[in-house]
């Protein structure tokens, strides 16, 4: 198994990595290799938090066609990695199309909303 040493890890599989005044958050091996495949929830559950603890929260988001988070804030910054699909992020009234393997980071205590143009799979790690 491979545990770099450069990285803090908690008890939940989770690591953070520290380069200045930025964060880098990510999953064990382990726990990458406990996931299994990501299958698109039903209609009535969008998100799916995976793991969540003081200093961060990590949940899976599937959206159909059409559907949305509306304008909200964060307490933390947000890390949003798209997994499958398009989706549309909206942050600070700017729009950006997400395709599969693209990302973008959200300020803490911005505006920001999400809308699936297409079936549309996200990562959300928030940094609190």
């Amino acid at each position: 198994m491979n545990v770099p040493d450069h990285l803090k890890y908690s008890k939940d599989h989770e690591w953070i990595r520290v380069e200045g005044d930025e964060a880098y958050v990510g999953i064990t091996d382990f726990a990458q290799s406990q996931l299994g495949d990501i299958v698109f929830v039903d209609v009535t559950t969008v998100g799916e938090t995976l793991a969540q603890n003081d200093a961060v929260s990590v949940t899976l988001f599937a959206f159909d066609k059409g559907e949305e988070i509306s304008t909200h804030e964060s307490g933390g910054d947000v890390l949003v990695l798209c997994l499958d699909g398009e989706g549309r992020i909206t942050v600070d009234g700017v729009e950006h199309i997400l395709h599969e393997g693209e990302s973008i980071l959200m300020p803490a205590r911005h505006p920001h909303a999400v809308f699936g143009q297409e079936r549309f799979k996200m990562l959300l790690v928030v940094v609190f």
